[in-house]
């Protein structure tokens, strides 16, 4: 080495290296403020620090196994930094705070929280939730009294050191194990009127309630650190109100096996975890003292209502580790068999919703009535009865703040099918020709499908006595509630971007703060998985989305491939009709009504179903009224051999040409009346919505009107609205006899094999559900669809309404279907 050294070249060479780097540096200095370079070392040390305390310190405490011993080893050389290292790693907890904040106000003004409430954070440490908090509510007034329990007293006396900073008076910080914690302690010497909102009822135990009771608790990443779990949670499940609200984030692993049969979790989006995940997880965290075993979450579902519950990833490093947030309140007081009972004895359309109209008439409640033979039970119902018996919490449905949802179970395979996707992101049926037929009055009760509840919204309008959506689709019951949810949360102008436009640039913010009180945990998990990108202003918009979404894609790249994008831009903004006319026969008419692209695109059965909703048994109606239209062109005679000839019996004999071309017939017959008879870009947002993937304030559904806003966001006037998971058949054999008014079955009975008993089965059904006069409103695709001499034959009188008969006809804005009827109950059956 030291003859190395003794070289000309090394001795010319080392010292021009070290000039380089003296060189390097100094510039690098001398354009570097002093400041970043403070902030930089700063952080580099908080890291060190971090990492030196999480993996590689023994945490041991004293020996003894003391647990404050053992978290004062953790956190005593690491407390001042804890906030600036944990912003990254504990992610939620802004969530879960904007979510019980939102609670909190819900309850304050719907008088469920009569006084200021009273908030204690379970393990808060160092206050940061607290401080947070101020971004929600104003917590120096909001609040009565706020208690910080954690038993670390390094992380207690940063806590103190921070609101005594701000100069918050009602904040109290108590260094005490969270299973000896008691409000009464505290607050036992204020005057009464001030405790009176917070002397609550322990969710089961009479006896081990506490004297006053929490209007909020909050656990963030604590309850994964308390060693003896159960006793811990049973304290604060007798320290919660009887109204307060419960929030818990924190870090788990899971398998689906584990959760996978229970019906009161609210929901299980991404709540599974993988092997690799759990095992590596886990281990991880016990490093630190940390407990991801599942049994932790799962004991705080058993032991509180769900209200609220979404599973998530936390992002760090280009890892992924799972956390949940979970919002709940008490399971349940020493009324709710009163209310099981009065569920048991109602007699109306729907036993479940009675109960629930006692419920909130509970002060005054009326004689339970003996149950009959002729009553009906919900699948709500009989579920409440099974975990009553296992005395297992209800479904997360009972404890929403707006009963509007019913139950339904959502490990169900007829509701997984559909893979967490609505088809329809707006509903294909014209709401203005269905108020002219049922002209719905006060008294009607309504039962109609769901699809993307635009025609739901347009009949709660007509202030009908109740309306009850139907779909056995969640996600199209999860838009319809987001649509419910925003008439009773947000102002017009919010409303308009989110349904107008489908773009809304705070929709994660929103959802958070003023839609979750109003949705159900389902709906709730639903949105805040999917509405950022579904409503991002950088993505396409709502209206892109769905299954619908292909085939307004589809036209989008054709306008794009051949060139008439600008023609479909005109055709939308086109005055008169003439001007319309012009631009859809000169270039428009030749690409969307290509018969190329009805044979091998549109026609195939995959992009019927997956883009338009149409179903096999549909398309073929659809094929043999193309096939009788032939027949009758040729001067045939159709065969009459004492059946009913419209059906699909001769389905098998049309060939694939014909199978396309009749595909591309239908399609002709729909979209050329519609040019010719209506004004595109003034009166017909339904093809408005698939030329520019959104509304204008000059056309668009019913319900995004400003009159339509005024009247449904006044409170009550979506309290009549039930929305049913379910078959219609289900549903309709529920119902209470001759409860319905009105049943709107849009084209759902096209969907059924003729050859098969479900028709005629719901039928019946639909017949014992409705009154003597009661009406059913029917769209085909065929002209004279089979299944109409089954309602002849069980008690109704049918009329066609509409038919596009002559060819030319529209029969309203949307002219998809190509007949309307009207069936009405004539006659019960036996």
């Amino acid at each position: 080495m030291s003859s190395l050294f003794l070289e000309p070249l090394a001795q010319v060479s080392l010292p021009t290296v070290c000039l380089v780097v003296l060189l390097v540096a100094y510039v690098a200095l001398s354009f570097t403020e002093l400041s970043l370079l403070r902030k930089s070392y700063a952080t580099f040390s908080h890291l060190v620090t971090f990492a030196y305390s999480c993996f590689l310190k023994p945490h041991s405490g004293d020996g003894t196994g003391n647990q404050q011993d053992a978290l004062e080893s953790f956190y005593k050389s690491q407390a001042s930094i804890y906030d600036i290292t944990r912003s990254k790693l504990l992610q939620g907890r802004e969530d879960m705070l904007a979510l019980v904040a939102a609670q909190v106000k819900y309850r304050c003004e719907a008088g469920q929280i009569r006084q200021k409430p009273i908030w204690v954070d379970i393990g808060g440490g160092t206050g940061w939730n607290i401080e947070q908090m101020q971004s929600q509510l104003d917590v120096p007034t909001y609040f009565h009294a706020i208690y910080l329990v954690d038993l670390s007293t390094s992380l207690c006396e940063i806590a103190r050191q921070r609101f005594q900073r701000l100069g918050w008076k009602n904040v109290h910080v108590i260094c005490q194990d969270a299973r000896t914690f008691n409000l009464a302690d505290y607050e036992s010497g204020v005057e009464e009127s001030r405790r009176d909102f917070s002397i609550g009822q322990s969710a089961y135990d009479e006896d081990a309630k506490d004297s006053v009771g929490a209007d909020l608790l909050t656990m963030s990443y604590s309850l994964s650190m308390i060693p003896e779990f159960h006793s811990a949670v049973d304290s604060i499940t007798n320290l919660l109100a009887a109204d307060g609200i419960v929030g818990v984030v924190d870090f788990y692993v899971q398998n689906q096996i584990e959760f996978q049969s229970r019906n009161y979790i609210g929901g299980a989006i991404d709540r599974h975890c993988m092997w690799i995940s759990r095992v590596f997880w886990r281990t991880w965290f016990e490093l630190d003292r940390v407990n991801l075993e599942s049994a932790r979450r799962d004991y705080i579902e058993y032991k509180f209502g769900t209200i609220l519950s979404t599973n998530k990833r936390c992002r760090l490093l280009g890892l992924r580790i799972p956390y949940y947030i979970f919002v709940g309140c008490s399971r349940g007081t020493s009324s709710s068999m009163h209310h099981v009972e009065a569920l048991d004895a109602a007699v109306t359309e729907s036993p479940f919703i009675s109960a629930l109209d006692v419920h909130a008439k509970s002060v005054n409640p009326p004689k339970p009535r003996r149950s009959s033979s002729t009553e009906r039970r919900s699948k709500a119902y009989d579920t409440a009865v099974v975990n009553l018996a296992a005395s297992l919490p209800l479904p997360a449905a009972y404890y929403q703040n707006n009963k509007t949802r019913i139950y339904y179970d959502d490990t169900l395979p007829k509701h997984r099918q559909f893979k967490d996707e609505y088809i329809y992101a707006f509903t294909w049926e014209d709401s203005r020709v269905d108020s002219r037929l049922l002209k719905i009055t006060g008294d009607d009760v309504i039962l109609a499908i769901t699809s993307a509840g635009d025609n739901i919204l347009s009949y709660c309008l007509e202030r009908p006595k109740r309306v009850h959506a139907v779909d056995l689709n969640p996600a199209q019951n999860h838009l319809l509630e987001l649509k419910v949810a925003a008439f009773k949360a947000l102002d017009q102008e919010d409303m308009w971007k989110i349904f107008g436009e489908g773009k809304h640039e705070n929709f994660q913010q929103l959802l958070l703060t003023n839609l979750s009180p109003h949705l159900s945990s389902q709906a709730f998990d639903y949105w805040l998985h999917v509405g950022q990108s579904t409503f991002s202003p950088g993505g396409k918009g709502l209206y892109f989305t769905g299954g619908s979404r292909h085939a307004l894609r589809l036209i989008s790249w054709l306008g794009k491939a051949l060139g008439i994008r600008k023609d479909m831009s005109r055709l939308s903004e086109a005055q008169t009709m003439n001007e319309q006319r012009e631009i859809w026969s000169k270039r428009v008419r030749r690409v969307l009504l290509s018969q190329l692209l009805a044979y091998f695109v549109i026609g195939s059965e995959r992009f019927l179903w997956k883009a338009l909703g149409v179903p096999s048994e549909q398309r073929a109606m659809i094929e043999n009224d193309y096939q009788q239209q032939l027949q009758l062109a040729k001067g045939a005679k159709a065969t009459a051999d004492g059946k009913h000839q419209s059906g699909l019996d001769n389905t098998g004999s049309i060939s694939a040409l014909k199978s396309g071309h009749a595909i591309w017939n239908y399609g002709v017959q729909t979209l050329d009346p519609v040019v010719n008879h209506t004004l595109v870009s003034e009166d017909n947002h339904y093809y408005l919505v698939c030329l520019l993937g959104k509304y204008t304030k000059k056309c668009h559904p019913t319900y995004l009107g400003a009159k339509a806003h005024a009247k449904l966001s006044q409170p009550g006037a979506l309290d009549g609205l039930r929305i049913h998971t379910d078959e219609l058949s289900e549903v309709f054999a529920r119902m209470q006899p001759e409860s319905l008014t009105i049943a709107v079955l849009m084209d759902s009975m096209d969907w059924f094999n003729p050859t098969g008993p479900e028709a005629d089965a719901q039928v019946k059904v639909v017949n014992s559900a409705l009154k003597q006069g009661g009406r059913v409103l029917l769209r085909s695709a065929g002209l004279d669809p089979w299944y109409i001499r089954a309602f002849e034959s069980n008690g109704f009188s049918c009329k066609r309404v509409a038919a596009r008969i002559p060819v030319g006809t529209c029969t309203d804005r949307v002219n998809m279907y190509a007949s309307t009827w009207i069936c009405t109950k004539v006659a019960s059956l036996a």
